[in-house]
């Protein structure tokens, strides 16, 4: 029987991926800035058949040091959360969050070459923090809390005030992130269950014993006594004239 995982084994295979994904981030921009080459050709350019394949390459794109810097702990910091928490369905949301997400992109945001890793990032933010609202688990409401603190300056993303920035990617992502929060609700840490969370008619206590029925002997048996109430009363025994 293999040993469970400990916690710090479990945080450093969840921090494989989103580290392996920044790596290229940065080789892709160190490439582009030593042999003084851009591929923003290669981002999404939305409604133009060429351009599906920026779906693929643009998270890895970016047109500054600023721009790299700024995706890149987030990256970290919250692909390691996706990949910490929610095991059995994180790479499902960075797929759909990057493909999906990339997409809705491709269909009706701004005619220009859309780059990085804003989209995905904003995807699993909104993920990660919808996650917790869902599953009413405390501690996941405490990372998606930490997660408004951290990133809380992304809301002004998701608006078109500066040109410079794919607003629309943002948007689309962080729809994204919210959809796959609620498809996937049901994995990941889910809230403690107490007594007053069942119906009045729930009993953690087995029926039989409540009822005070024996409930030992053969299944036949016991479906017999089903809905049987068993009352008993006592009465004192008369006493025998003298």
């Amino acid at each position: 029987m293999s040993k469970k995982m400990t916690p710090r084994k479990r945080l450093f295979k969840s921090a494989i991926f989103p580290v392996i994904f920044v790596a290229v981030m940065w080789a892709v921009h160190l490439i582009q800035h030593y042999s003084g080459t851009t591929w923003a050709e290669y981002g999404i350019l939305p409604r133009d058949f060429t351009g599906l394949r920026g779906i693929l390459f643009s998270p890895f794109l970016h047109g500054s040091w600023s721009h790299l810097i700024n995706n890149t702990y987030p990256m970290l910091i919250l692909g390691t959360a996706v990949f910490y928490f929610y095991p059995k369905s994180s790479w499902k949301v960075i797929i759909y969050g990057t493909l999906i997400g990339g997409f809705w992109v491709w269909v009706g945001a701004r005619s220009s070459f859309h780059i990085g890793a804003s989209g995905l990032i904003y995807s699993l933010a909104f993920f990660v923090f919808f996650s917790g609202l869902f599953n009413k688990n405390r501690n996941m409401m405490g990372l998606s809390l930490i997660t408004v603190f951290l990133y809380g300056g992304m809301v002004w993303g998701l608006l078109p005030i500066d040109y410079k920035i794919s607003w629309e990617g943002h948007l689309f992502g962080a729809i994204m992130g919210v959809l796959l929060a609620w498809i996937y609700r049901k994995d990941g840490p889910q809230r403690k269950k107490y007594s007053w969370d069942y119906d009045g008619d729930y009993s953690p206590i087995p029926e039989s014993m409540w009822r005070g029925e024996d409930f030992s002997g053969s299944d036949r048996d016991r479906e017999v006594q089903k809905g049987v109430r068993v009352s008993y009363h006592y009465k004192p025994k008369e006493e025998k004239d003298q």
